[in-house]
């Protein structure tokens, strides 16, 4: 530490400033608050979610709360209205806090209320992006990427680089809700560093697709039979410069979609099997992570978790305990996937490609293909019996 440039003491100039005080926008300031707010919810029988810091619950008989915070903006549940009210009180005396009722917009999600769950979407966010880029009046079109598109890092480079980083890192963010982006937005960030005309035609192309659907949201609707059901997936060598593959995952609960991914994998797959076995492992492990929550939110389902995939091979890898020699260089933390399924904890299944929902994620699709997989993960314009919500 030093002191200041323009205000260092002439008497004392090897001296410090003292901190007594963590001030907002302080880098001690979030770790300073989330003690103290932990240390409150602590002390009111809350219990940290160990899958999820910021995740507190308290259950008391057949009583639940739940609540996250991120910062300064909390987010509070349960299936008790008084008790919901009672605490907001209590937390109000503690923290100076204003209650905006019930949730319509947090983080540039937008909340609106089904008859029969919720609709999740980012129009706003989205509109402020085509406003920025100054596409507001582009054409739309069907698809965020071209089937026959494969973007390499040749080509004449970009004219304004900042510019391109910031609306590549606006589409990651639109992502949260629009999954049917998500593989076109990671072949583009894939090239931040040093951005050509390609590039940035292709992320025209994506801010087109978005004019088309900036609707679009993602529905989580009840369910009678809470089970949780992942797909894999992964296409073999897809990048033309370093022949790495690229998988995707989309998990399932209670037929509703609450994780999804799109990404290149580290190394090099030998074979299409040790590609997708690789994705497995990788999906598994965030099965793992969703039941481990389920479990501290007293909500975990019965049955045990299924993943599917579409590769006979990875199939026959993750079920059999007998090594083969074509899998011997493949590392051993991938080979947990046999000891989930040994031990009853995973169901590895096959399903067709033209059911592998995760197909999505590692692929640009034909038009057809590509809005019967969207609507099937449940991403699609406003359903016209939107409830009014409360306020935000």
């Amino acid at each position: 530490m030093e002191q200041p440039p323009g205000f260092v003491s002439t008497r004392f100039p090897n001296h410090v400033c003292r901190l007594k005080k963590a001030l907002y926008g302080l880098k001690q300031a979030p770790r300073a608050w989330f003690q103290r707010l932990s240390s409150f919810l602590v002390s009111l029988g809350f219990t940290c979610s160990r899958a999820d810091t910021s995740l507190f619950v308290f259950k008391k008989d057949s009583n639940i709360l739940y609540l996250i915070f991120y910062v300064d903006d909390i987010i509070l549940t349960g299936n008790n209205a008084s008790m919901v009210r009672d605490f907001i009180t209590r937390l109000n005396k503690e923290f100076l806090i204003t209650d905006l009722g019930k949730l319509n917009y947090f983080l540039g999600l937008e909340v609106s209320y089904l008859p029969s769950g919720i609709f999740l979407s980012q129009s706003k966010y989205a509109h402020d992006i085509l406003a920025r880029a100054q596409l507001l009046d582009t054409k739309p079109i069907a698809t965020p990427l071209s089937t026959s598109t494969y973007l390499t890092s040749n080509g004449q480079p970009y004219t304004y680089p900042t510019k391109y980083r910031s609306l590549v890192g606006a589409l990651q963010y639109l992502t949260i809700t629009r999954l049917d982006l998500s593989y076109a937005v990671n072949q583009v960030s894939q090239f931040l560093h040093a951005p050509t005309i390609d590039h940035f035609q292709a992320v025209k192309r994506i801010l087109r697709y978005v004019k088309g659907t900036i609707s679009y949201g993602l529905s989580f609707l009840h369910a009678s039979s809470p089970n949780i059901l992942g797909y894999s997936d992964a296409d073999w060598a897809r990048c033309i410069e370093t022949r790495r593959s690229t998988y995707g995952y989309s998990i399932f609960l209670a037929g509703n979609l609450v994780f999804w991914s799109a990404k290149k994998q580290p190394t090099v797959a030998r074979s299409s099997c040790e590609s997708e076995y690789r994705a497995m492992a990788n999906t598994a492990a965030e099965i793992l992570w969703l039941a481990h929550l389920l479990r501290e939110l007293h909500v975990l389902p019965p049955g045990r978790p299924t993943l599917l995939c579409d590769n006979r091979s990875a199939i026959f890898l993750s079920q059999n305990p007998i090594s083969h020699k074509r899998a011997k260089h493949i590392d051993i933390d991938y080979h947990f996937v046999r000891e989930l399924v040994l031990s009853g904890k995973l169901h590895t299944k096959n399903v067709s490609t033209h059911l592998q929902l995760a197909d999505i994620f590692t692929k640009s699709l034909p038009r057809p293909l590509f809005e019967d997989f969207r609507s099937k993960l449940r991403v699609g314009s406003p359903p016209s019996s939107l409830a009014g919500g409360g306020g935000g």
